[in-house]
């Protein structure tokens, strides 16, 4: 997910639209991480999930870190994590000046890891002067004021700053640096969350990772007394020697291993020994961008060539079980462009699997399914336990569907960088095809009607032929409208188009699924396919035509009636000539009808 508070805010809103599939109906218990859902600045997303929660569910639901509406809420449990930092620097380092770097004034969470900070503290016995308390926001520019303010001699030299968060200590350091104040020797400075930034920053930041992995337990563990009452919970307990990463900001011996692996899961390789494990557990970004991904899905001349090159690119998302990519049904059709919300169908257009399941990407095999299932294997018991990540599919704001990813839960990699680029790559070689594609249909379709034009019989008289059996024969019928200038003269040019778009949708009709209809100029249409025909075939064709047209014509309340002349013609199947051939032979017959209904009119 974009974080919230990202500066594209076209970007943002496609993104967290995602957010209106979820069907609360299907859950047997909610969590909601309400901190990274506070910072948007354009809605309250919270709310309107809220509101679908409260509509569509019953089932127990918990809050984590910090409270929203009546909702009962999980602490975050790192007080203990916070009083060991503040240990930390008492204890071991024997600092007795201590000035804490905080997030925003009345936020929850500042508030609390403050409180913590200033508790513990004072259970050593020390104070902490007014002007050692301060606020920020979380991130780098509030410890680089802080700095200037220490430099400057607006804030008293401290002998430690203990931070809110980990980048607000590494914009301390870096800004305190500059000004000539050395780490630790003059400011010992510690960091709160335990971030890959932390890890290989140049001074490299003693920090504490968060304790939110015994808050989520704790909050499975409260939905699961109300699920299974009385059941046996065995409560997880963290390792909090594992939670600190030592680094140059203290004066500890750096956690050169841990920093080691943060810095080479960090790395950009442009060349590397991708064995079979690193293929399978986790591609770095390098990988991702030197292996040309972005060239070989732009490249795409047709949405199908497109599908085929993401499916061939998913082994980019390993470890995986399953993987899902659904867009609606009129994803092509750039006039249908919507920002908000899912349609009832969506199309399952793309799987692929490492467990012998669903795979396909031949559209051909594509199919619709209720939206509100979300995806519909998600429903299908395995004997792992899954998570399923739904991610946005969307260009700019617009929503072309979304894609998931479906895991075992052990897997030790998570979602990254890799995955996030990954699927930008898609979305934007989604957004290429569709201009590509709408340019091909204004080449060879009709614009009014929406059916092939001239140039477009051809393309589709080619795939008639690949289509078909030797067996087959070619039916060609040619439709001229009657009366389109007496419509025209006396009711209007806009009842004109009305009387041929009719027309168009009943030849539409009798094209069926092996043929297709043409706008050959005016209010003259071909409708062409392939079949195994009869003699009686071209008969019963027309009648099919002229039945259909009338019930549309009948239902349309006009004050007109819409009629039209047909002649069908049956022949062998050939190349362009033989097509033509039978053009002209249709046409004959058309002719003959037209003639015989101004007879009688």
């Amino acid at each position: 997910m974009m974080h919230l508070k990202f500066h594209v805010t076209d970007q943002v809103r496609g993104e967290k639209n995602i957010y209106n599939l979820i069907n609360f109906g299907f859950f047997d218990g909610v969590i909601f991480d309400t901190i990274t859902m506070t910072e948007d600045e354009q809605d309250n997303i919270l709310d309107r999930i809220s509101e679908n929660y409260s509509a569509h569910s019953k089932a127990p639901v918990e809050c984590v870190s910090m409270h929203f509406k009546d909702y009962p809420t999980v602490p975050s449990n790192n007080e203990p994590v916070l009083r060991e930092i503040v240990r930390h620097a008492i204890e071991l380092h024997g600092c007795k000046n201590i000035c804490l770097l905080t997030g925003f004034k009345d936020h929850p969470e500042s508030e609390e890891r403050l409180e913590v900070f200033l508790d513990e503290i004072h259970k050593h016995g020390l104070e902490v002067t007014d002007d050692h308390i301060v606020y920020g926001d979380f991130w780098y520019g509030s410890g680089e004021i802080l700095g200037d303010d220490i430099a400057g001699g607006k804030v008293s030299m401290p002998d430690c700053v203990i931070c809110a968060s980990d980048h607000m200590a590494l914009g301390l350091i870096e800004r305190l640096k500059k000004h000539g104040i050395r780490i630790p020797e003059d400011i010992v400075v510690l960091g709160f969350e335990g971030t890959v930034e932390a890890a290989i920053a140049v001074t490299s930041l003693t920090s504490y990772e968060s304790n939110f992995m015994k808050c989520a337990a704790n909050a499975v563990d409260e939905i699961r007394k109300q699920i299974d009452p009385g059941k046996e919970i065995i409560p997880f307990e963290p390792d909090f020697d594992k939670l600190l990463h030592c680094g140059m900001s203290c004066g500890c011996p750096p956690d050169y291993i841990y920093s080691s692996k943060a810095f080479r899961d960090s790395l950009y390789f442009t060349g590397r020994n991708y064995d079979k494990d690193i293929i399978n557990e986790n591609i770095d970004i390098g990988l991702l961008m030197e292996n040309y991904v972005s060239e070989q899905l732009t490249e795409s001349e047709t949405p199908e060539q497109c599908i085929d090159k993401i499916f061939q690119n998913t082994y980019m998302l390993l470890p995986y079980r399953n993987f899902y990519l659904c867009l609606r049904e009129d994803w092509l059709d750039t006039d249908a462009d919507t920002t908000e919300g899912y349609p009832d169908k969506m199309r399952l257009v793309m799987a692929d699997t490492n467990v012998n399941e669903l795979c396909f990407s031949d559209q051909s095999e594509s199919f619709s399914f209720d939206t509100s299932l979300m995806i519909p294997r998600m429903h299908e018991y395995t004997e792992e336990p899954c998570v399923f990540y739904f991610s946005a599919v969307h260009f700019s704001e617009k929503m072309l569907g979304y894609a998931v990813l479906q895991r075992v839960l052990r897997n030790s990699y998570h979602m990254n960088l890799v995955y996030r680029n990954w699927l930008r790559l898609v979305n934007n070689s989604l957004e290429m095809v569709r201009v590509k594609h709408r340019y091909v249909m204004l080449s060879i379709r009709d614009k009014m009607t929406g059916v092939y034009n001239r140039r477009g019989m051809y393309e589709g008289f080619k795939k008639i032929r690949q289509k078909a059996s030797p067996e087959d024969e070619l039916m060609v019928c040619v439709i001229d409208m009657d009366g389109l200038k007496y419509i025209n003269d006396n009711f209007g040019h806009n009842e004109g188009d009305f009387g041929i778009k009719t027309v168009s949708k009943a030849a539409s009709g009798i094209a069926g699924d092996n043929g297709i209809c043409v706008r050959a100029g005016g209010d003259e249409f071909f409708v062409i396919s392939a079949g195994r025909y009869t003699e009686q075939s071209a008969e019963e064709t027309e009648q099919r035509f002229i039945s259909a047209l009338k019930k549309l014509s009948d239902s349309s309340g006009k004050p007109y009636s819409v009629t039209a002349s047909i002649g069908c013609y049956i022949s062998r199947m050939g190349g362009k000539l033989v097509l033509e051939e039978a053009i002209s032979q249709a046409d004959h017959k058309m002719y003959i009808q037209k003639q015989q209904h101004k007879a009688k009119a």
